[in-house]
């Protein structure tokens, strides 16, 4: 039985080396050339084109090339039963980590407005924002969040996080729920938002949410550009009411050239690149799926496909 490479956007030819070095006499196949449907066991999916999966009768996993499972529940015509499994790896989480804490410290150290300071030949010194000084809120508590607020927790931000349901973390105030939000947000003088994408949370950064943060606050987007409403966020920055975002993230990418957000001075853009993944960190964890799946066993790392994560 084979696992099927079903990734178009991909280049294939790191994810093959590093898959064939864990069992060299994997069944590997690439698409579209993914041989008899009925031979086809396992597929690793990153943007697959909608209604493919349905053609494979035997299938029994899918798994995801990253931590985001969205890419694959879009797909209207999933095979009813069969699991979703995604990527969790303690590279990407600290990849992740270390973005959103250089753009937290970018934006307190006023490092942006270095850069424009450079440009222009201005010599001018700004008293640093202190980190005990800084509220700062953590959209989404999982893996990625988790680590990020602990990590912004050491260097003595005051942390706050919300999730669907209520999180003990210690040095971190947790609230959770419909009921939570507002009061999370109007505690976030940065912003950021690690949520998976869900149509629960599909454009949860518009003018209401954004409206209740403390006039000033600063939004980092780095988990899925569906999340934010653009239009949105331009007006609550060009009105004065946030002082900029860093987004990695976007709802078309690559970001056109025409998008407002390129030139903008109070708005960092970077190209999806917060956390990556790495064929030679991640294959491991893939084969022992793939070989779990073959022995009749579940697979680990089982996404709620009714959460969405």
């Amino acid at each position: 039985m084979s696992l099927l490479f079903l990734a178009p956007e991909l280049n294939a030819r790191s994810w093959v080396k590093h898959l064939r070095r864990q069992d060299p006499d994997l069944d590997l196949r690439i698409w579209p050339d993914a041989g008899p449907p009925d031979e086809v066991l396992f597929v690793l999916s990153w943007k697959h084109p909608l209604g493919v999966m349905k053609q494979f009768p035997r299938l029994k996993c899918i798994a995801s090339l990253g931590f985001g499972v969205d890419h694959i529940l879009r797909d209207p015509d999933l095979p009813t039963g069969v699991p979703v499994t995604r990527i969790v790896d303690a590279a990407m989480v600290a990849a992740m980590s270390t973005y959103v804490l250089t753009a937290v410290l970018t934006h307190t150290r006023q490092f942006d407005h270095y850069r424009q300071d450079q440009t222009r030949k201005t010599w001018k010194p700004r008293t640093p924002k202190q980190p005990s000084d800084v509220r700062v809120g953590v959209m989404g508590l999982g893996h990625l969040g988790l680590d990020a607020a602990r990590m912004l927790r050491a260097l003595d931000f005051q942390v706050f996080g919300w999730s669907r349901t209520a999180k003990s973390i210690e040095g971190v105030t947790s609230f959770s729920g419909d009921e939570g939000l507002a009061d999370f947000l109007s505690r976030s003088d940065i912003l950021i938002c690690l949520l998976p994408l869900t149509p629960a949370t599909h454009g949860i950064l518009n003018r209401q949410t954004l409206s209740k943060l403390p006039a000033g606050a600063y939004l980092i987007n780095v988990a899925r550009g569906e999340h934010l409403v653009e239009e949105d966020l331009l007006a609550a920055v060009e009105g004065g009411r946030l002082a900029g975002a860093c987004l990695d993230v976007f709802r078309q990418e690559p970001l056109p050239e025409s998008h407002p957000f390129w030139c903008h001075p109070q708005v960092t853009v970077t190209p999806h690149v917060a956390s990556l993944t790495y064929p030679k960190d991640v294959a491991p964890q893939i084969i022992a799926n793939y070989h779990r799946v073959r022995a009749g066993q579940p697979p680990q790392q089982v996404v709620d496909l009714k959460r969405g994560y």
